[in-house]
């Protein structure tokens, strides 16, 4: 992870139809959040510690705070993490049953 990183720029589908099933656009979307080293990194932390404030993370992680913040945003727009502003400060954990919804997903799959 030392390495230079570099954003993809993420997936926009075409959006679903009225009617149509949405699992297809779910998992893409918490396939994207995980879709970078740094942010399976990042999660796995949240899930071993249940919580930690912005600065922790980037204290625990190779990166540039401005590089944790854009990873913290990635998962948190695709639903993996969900942050509490405490202060000055955002304090961040995983949300709950997304793991078991992609999961689910990716057995539908199948």
């Amino acid at each position: 992870m030392s390495e230079r990183i570099r954003f993809m720029k993420r997936p926009t589908g075409g959006g679903t139809k009225r009617g149509q099933d949405k699992a297809p656009e779910e998992l893409a979307s918490l396939a994207w959040g995980l879709a970078h080293p740094a942010r399976v990194a990042i999660l796995r932390l949240l899930l071993q510690e249940g919580e930690c404030v912005c600065g922790a993370i980037v204290d625990r992680m190779p990166l540039a705070q401005a590089t944790v913040s854009q990873h913290l945003k990635v998962l948190r727009e695709t639903g993996w993490i969900q942050g509490e502003i405490d202060g000055p400060r955002v304090c961040y954990c995983p949300a709950r049953g997304a793991m078991a919804r992609f999961r689910q997903l990716l057995q539908e799959l199948e």
